[in-house]
């Protein structure tokens, strides 16, 4: 349909008095605080690495031993003139621990973190004293109780060749607690290494 131009004026006259109307400004919604921190805890949550347990010792099913049952252990290259001295205890105890009432879970706790802070203070010779049997406490693995199975002391043997820093170690003498506790040879750190390397050095003569 064809517009002419009185149409269109009648238009632009009927039209002169009317005002656009005014749009309002949008109002921005928040969300609610509540939200915001459920929302950053999932996300934390979704993130967060979960924390190993270092200690690598197994509490698992061990070999039940004899209470008297004597403990002996070196590594290839220990010398035997070493752990003969260690096993006739000539060696200066460092430190000592005793696992006396301790659970397994305890003691694989302090066992672990025992040898580690003292190898980290270069000590060589420790003692652990892990009794002949827990007596007065029965273990789910014997059915006639630690006093005819020593547990901690077949823990105690099964982990301390898991540890690295342990060179050798065998059952004490009768003074130190016989077949219920056993002396620890460490190894001998880098420190501790080129200390000796030093003071070999130093003890030579240097030809000209």
């Amino acid at each position: 349909m064809m517009v002419n131009d009185e149409e269109i004026d009648l238009f632009l006259q009927e039209m002169g008095d009317v005002k656009p109307l005014q749009l309002q400004p949008k109002v921005a919604i928040k969300r609610s605080t509540h939200s915001e921190l459920a929302l950053e805890a999932r996300r934390q949550a979704a993130t967060q690495e979960v924390v190993k347990d270092s200690n690598h010792l197994s509490s698992d099913h061990v070999d039940l031993l004899d209470p008297y049952y004597v403990l002996e252990f070196k590594r290839a290259g220990v010398q035997n003139g070493v752990f003969r001295k260690l096993k006739q205890g000539r060696y200066t105890q460092e430190a000592r621990l005793d696992l006396h009432r301790m659970t397994v879970a305890a003691a694989r706790k302090e066992v672990f973190e025992f040898v580690k802070e003292c190898s980290s203070y270069d000590l060589r010779s420790l003692i652990i004293v892990h009794g002949k049997g827990n007596h007065g406490q029965r273990s789910h693995q014997s059915p006639k109780g630690d006093t005819a199975a020593a547990l901690l002391k077949s823990y105690v043997n099964k982990w301390l060749p898991d540890l690295a820093e342990v060179q050798a170690y065998c059952s004490a003498q009768p003074q130190h607690g016989g077949v219920g506790a056993v002396y620890v040879l460490l190894r001998k750190s880098e420190k501790k290494k080129q200390e000796n390397r030093d003071r070999i050095t130093r003890g030579r003569t240097v030809a000209d």
